[in-house]
């Protein structure tokens, strides 16, 4: 079959499929691209010709991987898209959008162009030359942030480069961005290629079994455990186990903390449901992780937001199970590593555990723990009159109109700032996929392409967006997809005129809020602490095309919220003004963020003061048993 290298890529990825536990669908639900010079004859042209891959046109080469990225992380990476962009900096716009895919562990297709392969025109347009390699472009750079790369520079070359994409894409221990560069003199060379090259392909992806040794030694761990807790990760959705953890804790009685990206693996008001963990944790979870004798793991890759800085588990004899599919991040803690799919290890080992509980004495403190906790919450959803000034409301209770004016299924989005820590300690989730928080690689301009993913992977539920100013600002411009494409996301702006969480963060070292807040440079002072600027982000939202309602008090932010679930067509935005100084409840944790040791600042010195002492509580966290 004679055809293009762009027109093979098509076909090729319209006919690859993903299979587990017998259910079949498309790996690609389409193609998101932006063409120029590089693309727009080769894959472009092939695109045109072929509708078995719909095309959306997105805004921003890095926001379209975002859109991909939750599009995936929404359909427990059993789907994705792929992407293209043009020669140079349209293909190095994907670099942030990989490195969050990569970090994440999710599954996007990259297809950046780039220059000749025959060199016969160089240097071209764009092109990077590098004096001591003629070998090396601007792609190159995709590579450290890629799970698989490969640059196909002859058609020979492109069905290897594809089956090794497909691998990566669907081995949930090996998942990330892949990347396939495509010279755009090559995307529109002819090939005679094997028909057999676009048979329809089914990977299946596998749900490994832990060996039945590790199973064994695990429960012999938690057997001996008197305040065992469970620390709940992405894995935990991603393999479909959210079931079998429920079962897990109901039959042992151990309680189950949440990381971000596993927030939502038990449902709220389960009895063994303690909330997040770590540095933006409930005070409940983490009351119980600093008297913990031994930690599981599931599905998490342990990072410092989820161990406090390493000073979250403090028993002086702690031990880790550490269940994952990937024996990377098993390994970690030097904790028993249990290698498999958690559904099938968690089964495994509430079988392994019949007949052991905690005591009565432990689960009654689970339950006083999150009582108050609770209180907290409510708290800070319906604060008390007064709390901050007329016409401005707190992010708490911004979240907590939100939270309770939603249905169980709608999902949440967020990313960047202040509000993905307040929302992993307040939030409560009713449903298994109506929690998504990208806190992995927490990239500002996320949230916005995130929800169109969200929204298209899951038609039939309202998606919320929120993001604060800040963020909103990196990159608004995809509402106007949203409208091209009469995607219905509910977008809510939280106004808070500057970074909140960075300059709360700057206040806590000591820094004052220095470059956090929009203002206008003061002449007299040289600095940026003026007036404030005269941003209105309604107008902006407006101007894009979008459905904008203002919301000034609680009552209009509920009314709002009332009106745009009932609005269809294309995105909604609401927004509201909030007091950045007011925050939510403490987490009674910490966050490693090194103070200047030499300051002629006395809030600075006093900062470092804190920060010795804090760090004091940190731990290698090495279990010496295993």
């Amino acid at each position: 079959m004679r055809l293009t290298v762009g027109q093979a890529v098509v076909r090729f990825l319209r006919n690859q499929w993903t299979s587990r536990d017998g259910h079949r669908e498309k790996l690609f639900a389409g193609c998101l691209g932006i063409f120029g010079h590089g693309n727009v004859a080769g894959l472009g042209q092939a695109l045109l010709q072929d509708d078995g891959l719909p095309y959306v046109l997105a805004r921003n080469e890095q926001a379209m991987v975002h859109t991909a990225v939750a599009y995936a992380r929404q359909k427990d990476r059993l789907q994705t898209w792929a992407c293209t962009a043009s020669v140079g900096p349209g293909s190095t716009n994907m670099l942030t959008g990989a490195a969050l895919a990569t970090v994440n562990r999710l599954p996007v297709l990259l297809l950046p162009s780039g220059t000749f392969a025959t060199r016969v025109a160089g240097p071209v347009l764009q092109e990077l030359e590098v004096p001591q390699a003629g070998d090396v472009t601007v792609n190159d750079a995709f590579r450290p942030l890629s799970r698989f790369f490969d640059r196909v520079d002859r058609p020979e070359q492109l069905p290897a480069a594809l089956l090794g994409a497909m691998r990566v894409l669907t081995d949930p221990a090996e998942v990330g961005a892949a990347t396939i560069a495509l010279p755009q003199d090559v995307q529109a060379e002819a090939y005679d290629w094997p028909e057999s090259l676009f048979d329809a392909r089914v990977w299946r992806i596998r749900r490994p079994r832990p060996d039945t040794v590790d199973i064994e030694d695990a429960a012999a761990i938690v057997r001996g455990a008197r305040t065992p807790i469970v620390v709940a990760g992405g894995g935990v959705h991603y393999s479909g186990a959210e079931a079998e953890l429920a079962a897990f804790a109901a039959a042992t009685g151990i309680p189950v903390t949440e990381t971000q990206a596993g927030k939502g693996s038990l449902p709220h008001g389960h009895p063994q449901a303690m909330g997040a963990v770590g540095s933006t944790g409930t005070t409940a979870a983490n009351a119980l992780a600093r008297e913990a004798d031994v930690v599981i793991g599931v599905g998490t890759r342990y990072s410092d937001f989820t161990t406090a800085s390493r000073t979250a588990f403090q028993h002086p004899e702690v031990r880790f199970v550490n269940v994952n599919v990937a024996g990377f991040d098993a390994g970690k803690l030097a904790g028993l590593a249990v290698v498999g799919d958690a559904r099938e290890a968690l089964t495994a080992l509430t079988g392994a555990l019949s007949g052991y509980t905690v005591d009565s004495g432990y689960r009654d403190r689970q339950a006083g723990l999150w009582r108050d906790w609770d209180a907290k919450v409510e708290a800070a959803y319906h604060p008390a009159a007064g709390t901050t000034a007329a016409g401005v409301l707190t992010q708490g209770s911004v979240l907590g109109a939100v939270n309770e004016l939603s249905d169980p299924r709608d999902v949440v989005v967020c990313a960047a700032g202040s509000m993905p820590g307040d929302l992993h300690k307040l939030w409560r989730v009713r449903d298994r996929k109506a929690y998504h928080v990208e806190y992995g690689f927490s990239c500002m301009g996320y949230e916005i392409p995130g929800g169109i993913g969200v929204k298209l992977a899951a038609p039939d539920r309202d998606v919320f967006v929120l993001v604060g100013d800040g963020s909103y600002l990196m990159m608004p411009t995809e509402l106007v997809t949203a409208v091209q494409e009469r995607v219905k996301i509910i977008v809510v702006i939280v106004q808070n005129h500057g970074f909140h969480s960075i300059g709360s963060l700057s206040e806590s070292l000591g820094s004052q809020r220095f470059g956090t807040a929009y203002r206008y440079r003061d002449p007299e002072t040289g600095r940026l602490d003026g007036g404030k600027l005269p941003i209105d982000l309604a107008a902006n939202a407006r101007s894009l095309g979008a459905t904008v309602i203002e919301a000034r008090s609680r009552a209009e932010l509920e009314q709002a919220i009332k009106d745009a679930k009932a609005t269809d067509g294309g995105p909604v935005v609401i927004h509201v003004e909030t007091d950045p100084t007011v925050h939510g409840p403490d987490s009674d944790s910490w966050w490693d963020v090194p103070v200047s040791q030499v300051s002629e600042l006395d809030t600075t010195r006093a900062a470092y003061e804190t920060y010795v002492a804090e760090k004091k509580a940190q731990r290698p966290l090495l279990d010496p048993s295993n």
